[in-house]
């Protein structure tokens, strides 16, 4: 699969863009595809900003274009990230490997996936609405920019697969370590502009969303002996949820 390949599959499975799907998926093209994610990110975090920048001129208050905004992320990511959020939680919630990955397969929400949901999207809803009145919107495109890249993080050289099939197994261990800490340096440079009078803070935001992610990808690898298509999407939303919340804070 070529480059341009690698980018309509990750807008395939990273967005509901009606993207035709062309050539074998493989570790190959996933690996491409991962490599495209974060630009994907920009893309859906510069939508975060257009919703809440237009609430904003139309008059609504805060929070509600905070939640608008969430529930944008959503409906255009198809709640993929949420639903692996939640069913992450629930299979951290056995401690049996083999029963830990049948609950998270099953997909139905338990008490952990229900607590934790509600904590992370009243988190980024809150979040986004103090980022929206203090005009700090470029922290928003840099949250979701940071959960996209959280996906190379999770993937990165070394880290198993815990199924032999389905989405972990495509891309599980396929990011050269380089290219993870390029992102992760570009993120932080980024972050040096986002909170207008204290550069610091994007950075603090980027560096702890990555610290974050690699002990959730540590912990899952403990736990269910790799990462799953489940853990990237609960890679993804606590990266954002981190980066949201350091930056609002002030």
């Amino acid at each position: 699969m070529s480059r341009a390949g690698g980018l309509r599959l990750a807008l395939t499975w990273l967005t509901v863009a009606p993207v035709p799907m062309r050539g074998t998926v493989d570790r190959r093209a996933a690996r491409r595809a991962l490599a495209w994610a974060p630009l994907v990110g920009l893309v859906l975090g510069s939508l975060a900003v257009g919703v809440l920048g237009g609430l904003r001129l139309l008059g609504a208050a805060p929070l509600l274009a905070g939640l608008l905004a969430v529930a944008a992320l959503a409906g255009a990511t198809r709640g993929m990230h949420l639903d692996g959020l939640a069913d992450t939680a629930d299979g951290l919630g056995s401690y049996d490997r083999g029963r830990a990955l049948e609950v998270m397969r099953d997909g139905s929400a338990g008490p952990f996936a229900v607590v934790v949901l509600v904590l992370v999207l009243g988190v980024q809803s809150s979040a986004l609405a103090v980022l929206t009145s203090t005009d700090r919107l470029g922290a928003v495109v840099l949250a979701v920019t940071t959960g996209r890249v959280a996906f190379a993080w999770c993937c990165r050289r070394g880290v198993p697969a815990a199924r032999p099939e389905g989405m972990g197994a495509l891309v599980a261990g396929t990011q050269p370590r380089a290219v993870t800490a390029a992102w992760g340096v570009a993120l932080l440079v980024a972050g040096l502009a986002v909170v207008p009078g204290r550069p610091w803070q994007g950075v603090v935001a980027v560096a702890l969303a990555a610290a974050a992610v690699a002990a959730l990808s540590r912990h899952a690898t403990r736990r269910f002996g790799g990462v799953t298509g489940d853990v990237l999407g609960a890679a993804s939303e606590l990266a954002t949820t981190v980066v949201v919340a350091t930056c609002a804070l002030g």
